[in-house]
């Protein structure tokens, strides 16, 4: 070989890479060739033929202990194995295993089935294994180009660097809530990177009892308190009670407190109740208070023109937290953080150690400047190659698919004797429970809270529980546009059996 098979190199390459080094003869010590395609190849009819099944087969079920010991009593390997051997183990062992997510009769928590164009592109990046932090390669233009889709998606704001993408909204709430405590110290005359929190009044976020626990997980991390979370009251339609919110910010103001923040829903983890942003913007702009929407999964239910309306204001957030993760079905894990003023957030995050200076990075700098991480994952391409494959309408109808079929099942648990709904379906997610006539309060509580794992465990459908003003519910969140009228209504007579049976 010469340099003429390496354009663009001085660097000649002849024989097998790494043979003549101590331990090139092992399993995944070369170069990947023929054993690695063969494994490729097979991997690949592997994935194909268990998304293929998923719909025939049980939704979810307990694996048995043998199963489950194997992997948790799995001895460190001494010597490696051949790659159609590892291939084979996961299609016996970890395979039919699964959480259940991608079959379209799973209505549990907030988890989507994977798109196929994002399976396929995170192989394809996971061969790249770049760092995403920054510099001059695809991944880091990629990235810049697919947070601003997203941003324009749900119709949000988007100046140059104004976000990035995260492990999930869990770390995108910590980055957003970050630069809003930046911005409050520092217009209360603190540096908190350098002096810390010391010296300042607390600083009071105000949120909801439906606003997700990664809220109160991001105040605990940045040393504000969950103390300071002001819990407000919420309305028969599930959003926050401006009137109480007014309320509480002028008591703490008297009190010599030092409010900061105000989080919104674009989609309650409870029963999906989208909060009313306009007049919640109005108030913040009156207050000085740093708006910040909690869109992990509702946000992108602004692309269903039947419920758009619900998302009025949202663009006149501080910074949206999301998941491309979950209604658009990016393979795990992907959220973004999007933000209105990009100094905000890169003033609360850059750092460049001498052994990171890059001047050719440009006005922007590096994607690690407004974030915590410093080496990151290539997650674009598989954001890239979800909406790309789909294209906004596909998008669209997909997410509109699955608030028609919310709606209906609504209309399924309002038909149903057994039955109750406890809430407005106003995106995708449907709270619902037994009636349990007969029992009462406390024995209907028990039996909703014990409802959800008895249907699970029957296999045919997956709903998970929660509770809902004060009520024990189960509630089935919509996100595969698979999903069928028959399935659920499928899903609604296993709860009455089950309840049967635990009645029983």
């Amino acid at each position: 070989m010469t340099t003429e098979d390496f354009p663009g190199t001085d660097v000649p390459r002849t024989g097998s890479p790494g043979t003549d080094l101590p331990g090139a003869d092992v399993p995944g010590a070369q170069v990947p060739g023929t054993d690695f395609r063969r494994a490729a190849h097979a991997t690949a009819d592997l994935v194909s033929d268990y998304l293929a099944e998923l719909p025939g087969r049980p939704v979810w079920q307990p694996m048995d202990e043998t199963a489950r010991r194997a992997l948790l009593d799995a001895p460190l390997p001494a010597e490696g194995r051949p790659l159609d051997e590892l291939i084979a183990a996961i299609g016996r062992d970890v395979l039919p295993h699964p959480m259940g997510n991608g079959n379209p009769r799973f209505f549990g928590w907030v988890n989507s089935a994977p798109a196929p164009a994002g399976v396929l592109a995170t192989l394809a990046a996971s061969a790249m294994n770049p760092s995403s932090a920054g510099g001059d390669h695809a991944d880091v233009h990629l990235e810049r180009a697919v947070v601003r889709w997203i941003a324009e998606l749900v119709g949000f704001p988007h100046p140059a660097g104004g976000g990035l993408l995260t492990s999930g909204t869990s770390m995108a709430t910590i980055v957003c809530l970050a630069a809003a405590r930046n911005r409050a110290a520092r217009r209360a005359g603190r540096d908190v990177r350098e002096e810390g929190l010391a010296g300042l009044p607390p600083l009071v976020g105000y949120v909801t009892g439906e606003t997700h626990s990664c809220v109160r997980k991001a105040a605990e991390l940045l040393g504000l308190g969950s103390r300071h979370l002001r819990t407000v009251a919420t309305g028969p339609d599930g959003r926050l009670d401006l009137a109480d919110l007014r309320s509480a910010v002028e008591r703490d103001r008297a009190a010599g407190l030092l409010p900061f923040l105000v989080v919104a829903s674009a989609g309650t983890v409870g029963a999906g109740a989208v909060d009313a942003f306009g007049p919640i913007a109005d108030l913040c702009q009156e207050q000085g208070l740093w708006l910040h929407v909690d869109g992990a999964y509702g946000a992108f239910g602004r692309l269903d023109p039947a419920i758009a309306h619900r998302y009025a204001g949202l663009e006149r957030a501080d910074s949206l937290a999301l998941d491309p993760h979950k209604w658009l079905g990016v393979p795990v894990d992907c959220g973004c953080a999007l933000v209105r003023d990009t100094e905000e957030l890169r003033g609360t995050f850059s750092l460049v150690p001498s052994y990171l200076r890059d001047e050719a990075a440009g006005s922007l700098g590096w994607f690690s400047e407004y974030g915590t991480e410093q080496t990151r994952p290539f997650r674009a391409l598989k954001v890239w190659a979800t909406i790309a494959h789909k294209g906004r309408t596909g998008l669209a109808r997909d997410v509109a698919r699955c608030t028609a079929l919310a709606r209906r099942l609504g209309e399924l648990v309002e038909a149903d004797e057994e039955l109750e709904l406890l809430a407005e379906v106003q995106t995708s997610i449907v709270a619902f429970r037994h009636r349990a006539p007969g029992l009462d309060a406390a024995a209907r509580d028990a039996l909703n809270r014990d409802l959800p794992v008895a249907v699970q465990r029957r296999g045919r459908v997956f709903v998970t529980g929660a509770r809902l003003g004060g009520h024990e519910m189960l509630r089935a969140c919509l996100l595969n546009a698979t999903t069928t009228e028959e399935d659920l209504r499928l899903l609604l007579a296993e709860v009455r059996s089950a309840a049967r049976d635990l009645l029983a």
